[in-house]
């Protein structure tokens, strides 16, 4: 009982930051995870809370990938278009427990990545999940540890390609739309403990963070 108060109090709290942060108030296209049930900061009030302010919310499908690349990841992530409010009410959930979109409504969607039957614009902001976040103390933005597939970092390096430029060095996130991560209270590591998110050279850097008390971190986006 004592942890289901907890959860809920953590999402309200951010909740709170993340529609008072400026670049989500000010986004008119953003990416959005979709939450397990357990074990992550959980979505549905801010999915909810983006469609009924007229947003439009772009969400995680997975897909193999049509011949790839050597090197490249045989499960690969694209976003795409929520229809409705009753539309996401709609998904199914996967066996994690995980809203998703079913293929055969896929082609029906903008798609960030791929050609699609509508015109695709750059996103504003996208939140992203992680197993452990920590803040950079040589950079100031936030370092991200993910599941190990590379869904993000390697949806993020066909962003930028996909938008006429390319990745700058690792010191700063190398892209124009704000990367925002959120996470539980323990998935956050304090660097001056001595604890440290490993990263290697294809690991994305975010703009900011928002923590399970509601806290933001980050660099020069933070508003």
């Amino acid at each position: 009982m004592v942890k289901t108060k907890l959860i809920k109090s953590t999402g309200a709290a951010i909740f709170k930051t993340v529609t008072s942060f400026k670049p989500y108030q000010d986004a008119k296209r953003i990416g959005v995870y979709l939450s397990m049930p357990t074990g992550e900061v959980q979505t549905d009030a801010i999915v909810r809370h983006a469609l009924q302010s007229g947003k439009q919310v772009f969400v995680p499908y997975l897909h193999k990938a049509q011949n790839p690349p050597p090197d490249t990841p045989r499960s690969v992530m694209e976003m795409v278009d929520l229809l409705s409010l009753s539309d996401y009410e709609s998904l199914k959930r996967d066996s994690w427990g995980i809203p998703t979109i079913s293929s055969e409504t896929v082609d029906q969607r903008e798609h960030v990545l791929q050609a699609s039957t509508k015109e695709t614009k750059p996103l504003d902001l996208i939140l992203m999940p992680g197993v452990a976040f920590d803040l950079d103390p040589n950079t100031g933005y936030i370092r991200r540890l993910g599941h190990g597939k590379g869904f993000y970092d390697y949806f993020l390096h066909r962003y930028v390609q996909s938008r006429g430029s390319r990745m700058s060095e690792a010191t700063s996130p190398g892209t124009d739309v704000i990367l925002c991560g959120l996470a539980l209270q323990e998935q956050f590591l304090d660097t001056k403990t001595g604890s440290s998110v490993p990263v290697g050279d294809h690991d994305n850097l975010l703009h900011s963070l928002v923590v399970g008390d509601g806290k933001l971190l980050g660099g020069p986006s933070r508003e």
